[in-house]
């Protein structure tokens, strides 16, 4: 037996817990490289790990769990290993594309919001943005820019916009869970149910529509090996964000919006014809 063995292991396990947690986000994955995908799966296998502790972990100290995630975190990344297969592969990927250590306590710091929050003002709202979404888009970036610093700076506020927009469509998609679940809202401006009405989601989509606007040039630049998935992931988002726009509050407070396995594969097929359109240009 080897580390290597382990290793692998654990990107497997991140892969595993990408593809039963979010199809979508599987479905984009897929189109990446191994490397690509092990790499991406590892952020998305960590960042489901904070996300469960704050939003399911319901009978336990939340509190408790999350400080040690982030004690054991900064641990496995010091010591280059750890005994948790998805904490290991993070701390591969990080410490393998240089990702700045400053990203995950943003991340972490904007997961303890969410225990001590149930609703956000506008300045807690971006700051809560910021780190459960732009920060993880930049190490995604990171992972698709590899030591080429100067692409990374050039795409680092699209990355910011996609992270964002992508969040916020998912705000917009579980209004309903939210509300019955976890008891929280994320609409800035609204603090109770009864404030959650058109009005404040027409705002809260033109803010994704602009952020959308931004992102795509970002990924027009991105490497041939990384620009098909993240546009693919970007056209089915639009796609949600148009069904969204549709309906109106009440018709989110009960029920999620989905998007069929057939439109998805037909969005696969036209971003494949677009992203090679891009990259003869």
């Amino acid at each position: 037996m080897s580390i290597e063995l382990y290793n692998s292991t654990s990107f497997k396990i991140s892969n595993l817990i990408a593809k039963n947690y979010s199809t979508s986000f599987g479905f984009a994955m897929n189109l990446f490289n191994s490397e690509l995908k092990d790499s991406i799966a590892a952020i998305y296998g960590y960042v489901r790990l904070a996300d469960e502790i704050v939003d399911t972990f319901h009978d336990q100290d939340k509190k408790y769990l999350l400080d040690e995630l982030r004690k054991d975190t900064f641990t496995a990344l010091q010591n280059g290993i750890s005994i948790n297969p998805v904490l290991n592969s993070f701390q591969f990927t990080v410490n393998r594309y240089m990702i700045p250590h400053v990203y995950i306590t943003e991340f972490l710091d904007s997961m303890e919001m969410d225990i001590s929050y149930s609703y956000y003002d506008r300045s807690k709202y971006d700051k809560y943005i910021h780190g459960s979404a732009e920060v993880v888009g930049l190490m995604c970036l990171k992972i698709f820019c590899h030591n080429n610093n100067t692409l990374f700076e050039s795409l680092e506020i699209p990355a910011k916009s996609l992270g964002s927009a992508f969040q916020k469509v998912n705000f917009l998609r579980d209004i309903k869970s939210d509300l019955s679940e976890r008891g929280r809202i994320y609409i800035p401006g609204a603090d109770n149910e009864k404030e959650l009405n058109d009005e404040n989601k027409i705002f809260l989509e033109t803010e994704v529509e602009n952020e959308f606007k931004a992102a795509l040039s970002g990924i027009k630049k991105l490497p041939k090996n990384s620009m098909l998935g993240v546009y693919t992931a970007y056209m089915y988002y639009n796609i949600l964000l148009k069904k969204i726009k549709k309906m109106n509050m009440d018709d989110l407070k009960s029920g999620r919006v989905r998007i069929s396995n057939f439109t998805k594969f037909i969005l696969l097929v036209k971003s494949a014809v677009k992203v090679r359109t891009l990259n003869a240009a």
